[in-house]
Order: structure tokens, then C-alpha cells, then sequence
């Protein structure tokens, strides 16, 4: 009895770029009305794979067949005719438009050349009802929480009632809880025959959702596994090359004095009338690292904002090494703080430079790196090099690589390796570990303990819960743009915290 062909089939692709060969010889198959997994690390070539499935890049080699039937997708939109969708790990928004005006953008409905809002309207409603993706259709994306981007996105493809759904690092600017939602989401659209790719970094949530997972390592295929038949050490395994530390190492903290101090910290909100952050107080401490935990949009973005200097603060003051920092310049502050950003993109690399440049973009005013008014490229270059090497940066082609041309992970390291590097007492870290491979998590939570042990402050932002129990010291729990706990992680628990994050539980007096 001949089986039924697969959905999609990917044959043989190679996908080269200069300097590297990106997808060596690929087959992946996905069958219909199944959640296929794509793992590996940061540069396995795994987002290529799927962009070449979605016609943003064109294969050297191979074939692409659907239903059997080989096609050819020169662009997105022979892929949506093909009934193709992709959530991007780095999304595909227009900034200035608002989220109803993104969802249709390309496919919009119009009468007498006139846009006719209200049905798209009163499909995305519904579509977020379905999937419980609430989300306001007239906010503008650059007013809304990069969660709430993702579900934008998200929404994007069940808008165009696409058959075939890529997820590309869907969940790794979610809460928990949006990720547990996410999951029942896809289930779903598996049980009604949606066939899904989903490529994610989370054992944990390959092993929770999908039925097979193929894994790729170093632009090569290693193997396809059953989930059932397999584990997370396994997995691990086969996408690192060897055993991986999925649980942090470190010894009990040794707090001194008082580096970082807020004292009744207010920001205003850019999207509603209200405060973000209200009449928060706190300190972090030489040797420690204080974890804020929260559900996405508690306030957490706007009181990292204030610190670093990129929001000003409308109430409050802020304390750096015992000096008053509250109307300090960003470029004054960052010469005792470093700040690993939330949005890699928007804020942690101009993307069009090169490598080498995005690593001195704090330093370039040094005397180490410039002379009578011009940069002095050979000591960048071997300052660059020497970041690439120990923070193992991998890129096409080394310092001159465009810093837009690197898979996510990878220009995560580069900002990681900067802001490490470079002079600091107090370390601010926002989702630090997001869109990483278990292998270079294992590495960042290592180098944010040294930190902690070398005598730097840490303050850790993070959704991830398993992160803020295993790598803080405190906790401090924002919900509403207040801190409604502190915790401490070794006698606290998940579901404890849980409550917390979700305001149903709060200690009034916290120090």
C-alpha cells in the first residue's frame, strides 16, 4: 500500500552565503496534520531552511515538493499561494501601522479602491477569540510589548487561513502561561490538519508539543527521532555534539555593599494614560543577582528604560555606585553599567555595520580604538576577534561579517561578549538567554554567576521561569508596574511565583 505523500518535502537543499555554507544536503519531511520540530544550535542553519522554504532565500541544490508535486517558490507570495505561512523569530512588522493594518497588509479587501476595514476587522476578533491571542487591532506595533508583536504575528498567518505554519522561535518572548497557551494553540491546529514546523531551542517544549524532530548541526542533518522514543539529554546530545549542564551550577551568594539603588521610581506609559512603573523601590548588591520576574507588559520594559537612560523618569531617582545618575546621559551611565537589551535589534546592534564596529559602538571614543579623530582599525579588528573566539560568535565571515547577516542567537552572543567585556560595576541583563540553544544558555548563566562571584551586581529581567528560580539570588516581582513581592528562590516555588506574577498574591511590605 503506497503512503501518502507528505505535505512538504524538502530534498538535498544546500543554501550557501559567503564564507559559509548555511544548509548542507537537507531532507525534511513533514507529514500532514503534524508538529515536526526543528532543533539546533544558534547557526544550524535551521531559520535558512525555512526561509528557502518560504521563498525569502533560493537553494543552490534540492527540491521542494508539496503534496508529492515539486514547486517552485521564487517569493512569500508563491509560498502563501501555496498555502505557506511563517511567524519569524525576528518579526515582519511595520512599525508605524497599526496591528489590524499589519494582519492585512497584502491581502487587504477593498471596494471601490476603498480599504474595507470592518470585516478583517471582525475576523482577526474573532481569530483572537478562537486562539486566545488578545491583542488591541488599533494599537501601533511600536507602542506594544514585543509579546504582543508575536501574537501579531501569529494572527498574520491564521489570517491567510494558511495550511502548512512555520513557527520560527515562536515562544521566546512569551510568558509561561502564553506558552502553555501557545501549545493547546498548535495541538489544535494540528488536530484540524494543519500540518506545523516549529523550530525552537526548548527541549522542554519540543518534548511537550511535537512528533517528530529532525536536528541539524553546523548546517548539517544529523537525524530525524520520534519524540516518544527519545529525551531531553538525547536531543541535547544530538544538537551539541556532546552533554550538556541543564541545571545552573552555583554556590550561595556573598552580598556587599549597595551598588544600585532605586528609590520611588515612576515612568509614564506610552500607550495609556496611566503610570507604567509605579513608586518603585529597590537595591541590587555587589555579588548578587536580583531577578525582576513578570508576565510581559507589567512594567518591567519601562523601569529598564529609566535605568539605562533610554526613557527619562517621571518621579523617583536612581543611585549608581553611590552617585546620583537620575538625569545622567546614557553615555555617562554606561561607563559603570552595561545593559544587554530586550530588543537585540531596535536596541543592542545597528545592523548594518559589521561586527567589529558593533562591538566597539560603546568604546569607539577610547584612546585604544581611535587617533586624532579616526578609527584605528587594526586594534578593533583584533579587539573584535578576540570576542569572537571566547564567546564562540559564529559568522560567515569572522569581524567584517554585517551584523544583520547572523542568525538571532548568534548577534545575541556578539552583544552578550560586548557588554560583558567592557568596564562595568552594575551588569543589567533583559532576557538574556532569548532565542538561545541549551548549549549557549549553559554558557551565559555561567558567565552571569562569574559575574555575581567576580564581585558585579546583577539585575536579571527575565520571563523564563525555570531562569529566575536557577540563576537569582532574589526575586522581585513586578505586576502592574508595582513590585507586589520579593522572594527568595531557595524557599520559594514555581506556583508560588506563578501567583505573584499574576497579581493574585502580594506581600505589601518588602524591603
Amino acid at each position: 500500500m503506497s503512503e501518502a505523500p507528505y505535505a512538504v518535502e524538502m530534498l538535498h537543499i544546500t543554501k550557501r552565503f559567503p564564507g559559509i555554507i548555511a544548509n548542507d544536503d537537507i531532507t525534511l519531511q513533514l507529514k500532514r496534520g503534524e508538529i515536526h520540530a526543528l532543533l539546533g544550535e544558534n547557526g544550524a542553519g535551521k531559520s535558512t531552511l525555512m526561509s528557502v522554504l518560504f521563498g525569502l532565500y533560493q537553494a543552490e541544490e534540492g527540491e521542494i515538493r508539496k503534496d508529492g508535486k515539486p514547486v517552485r517558490i521564487m517569493n512569500p507570495n508563491d509560498a502563501n499561494d501555496l498555502g505557506i505561512g511563517m511567524v519569524h523569530q525576528h518579526f515582519k512588522l511595520v512599525q508605524c501601522f497599526t496591528v489590524l493594518d499589519n494582519i492585512i497588509l497584502g491581502v487587504e479587501t477593498t471596494r471601490n479602491g476603498l480599504l474595507q476595514k470592518e470585516e478583517a476587522r471582525k475576523k482577526v476578533r474573532a481569530l483572537s477569540d478562537k486562539y486566545g491571542l488578545a491583542v488591541d487591532p488599533d494599537a501601533k506595533i511600536e507602542d506594544i510589548t514585543v509579546g504582543m508583536q508575536q501574537r501579531t504575528e501569529i494572527l498574520k498567518m491564521l489570517y491567510r487561513d494558511n495550511e502548512i505554519l512555520i513557527f520560527d522561535e515562536p515562544t521566546a518572548v512569551l510568558t509561561p502561561q502564553e506558552i502553555d497557551e501557545l501549545m493547546q494553540i498548535m495541538k489544535n491546529l494540528a488536530h484540524e490538519g494543519k500540518s506545523i514546523l516549529f523550530i525552537s531551542h526548548k527541549l522542554n517544549e519540543i518534548m511537550a508539543v511535537a512528533d517528530r524532530c529532525s536536528v541539524l548541526r553546523r548546517g548539517k542533518y544529523i537525524g530525524t527521532v520520534n519524540i516518544a522514543d527519545t529525551n531531553e539529554q538525547e536531543l541535547s546530545r544530538m544538537m551539541v555534539g556532546r552533554d550538556v549542564q541543564l541545571v545552573v551550577d552555583k554556590g550561595p551568594a556573598a552580598p556587599a555593599d549597595v551598588v544600585f539603588e532605586a528609590k520611588n521610581v515612576s515612568v509614564a506609559s506610552k500607550t495609556h494614560g496611566t503610570d507604567a512603573v509605579k513608586n518603585v523601590s529597590f537595591n541590587v548588591r555587589a555579588g548578587e543577582i536580583v531577578c525582576i520576574a513578570g508576565i510581559d507588559g507589567n512594567g518591567q520594559t519601562e523601569l529598564v528604560y529609566g535605568i539605562t537612560g533610554l526613557e527619562p523618569l517621571k518621579d523617583g531617582s536612581l543611585t549608581l555606585c553611590g552617585k546620583d545618575i537620575t538625569k545622567a546621559s546614557i553615555r555617562e551611565r554606561a561607563g559603570q553599567m552595561s545593559h544587554i537589551p530586550e530588543d537585540r535589534h531596535k536596541h543592542g546592534l545597528v545592523l548594518d555595520y559589521s561586527l567589529e564596529y558593533n562591538m566597539v559602538l560603546q568604546r569607539y571614543y577610547e584612546p585604544e580604538f581611535v587617533r586624532s579623530g579616526f578609527l584605528r582599525r587594526k586594534p578593533i579588528r583584533e579587539y573584535a576577534n578576540r570576542l569572537i573566539k571566547q564567546f564562540d560568535v559564529r559568522s560567515g565571515q569572522g569581524a567584517v561579517t554585517t551584523a544583520r547577516s547572523m542568525s538571532g542567537g548568534n548577534q545575541q552572543k556578539a552583544i552578550i561578549a560586548r557588554e560583558l567585556d567592557k568596564k562595568h560595576e552594575l551588569l543589567v541583563a533583559v532576557q538574556p538567554t532569548r532565542g538561545l540553544d541549551v548549549g549557549a544558555i549553559e554558557y551565559i548563566h555561567k558567565q552571569l554567576v562569574a559575574e555575581r562571584d567576580a564581585g558585579k551586581a546583577v539585575l536579571l529581567v527575565s520571563l523564563e521561569l525555570e531562569e529566575v528560580m536557577n540563576v537569582s539570588d532574589r526575586i522581585l516581582v513586578m505586576y502592574e508596574g508595582e513590585i507586589v513581592g520579593e522572594l527568595d528562590p531557595k524557599t520559594t516555588t514555581t506556583e508560588e511565583l506563578g501567583l505573584y506574577m499574576a497579581g493574585a498574591k502580594r506581600k505589601e511590605a518588602h524591603e
